[in-house]
């Protein structure tokens, strides 16, 4: 028995995938990645700065939106892996690429946390309505996954721009209008 382990590979990878993403269906994936990440950091920014009425429920909230967030941009991230797309999750990258506006750095009050973090969720779903057409048009695969990110995502805006909403009163317009 051998003390040493084996050298360098000498023979080539001989893989032959079925599908690779194409540069255009990575840089989609790679923005919704980017702003998931983002989106799990807000929410716990949120989480340890939050301060005013409905406090508690809040604070147990957010933590539905980054975990919903982590797991998802994880889920995202492996499926890049398995198309052969390189992820990078790295804090400058999503510094840098983020398509969600920032969250403050000090105490916020619970009614502006809910506005920053419904206007955060439609953020990420935004980027997830944007890439699908050209995702699914490529890669179905890929879209389910956008579909059950949309789902959750944008399920988490609703109820979390509930807290804020006044019945009858403060129906949100649709972009079009």
């Amino acid at each position: 028995m051998s003390d040493t382990l084996p050298g360098p590979r000498t023979v080539a990878h001989a893989a032959s995938p079925s599908f690779r993403a194409s540069r255009p269906l990575a840089d989609h994936l790679q923005q919704l990645h980017v702003d998931l990440i983002d989106l799990h950091l807000q929410g716990k920014q949120a989480h340890w700065n939050v301060v005013g009425k409905n406090f508690r429920d809040l604070h147990l909230q957010l933590d539905e939106v980054v975990a919903a967030a982590r797991d998802f941009s994880d889920d995202l991230a492996e499926r890049m892996r398995a198309i052969y797309v390189t992820p990078d999750g790295r804090a400058a990258t999503v510094a840098d690429r983020s398509s969600l506006g920032e969250f403050p750095a000090d105490e916020v009050d619970t009614a502006e946390t809910v506005d920053l973090i419904t206007t955060a969720l439609y953020a990420v779903a935004a980027t997830a309505r944007r890439i699908h057409d050209a995702v699914d048009a490529e890669d179905p695969t890929t879209a389910d996954l956008l579909h059950s990110i949309l789902e959750r995502i944008e399920q988490l805006a609703w109820m979390t721009d509930a807290e804020n909403r006044i019945a009858n009163r403060s129906i949100p317009r649709p972009i079009n209008e």
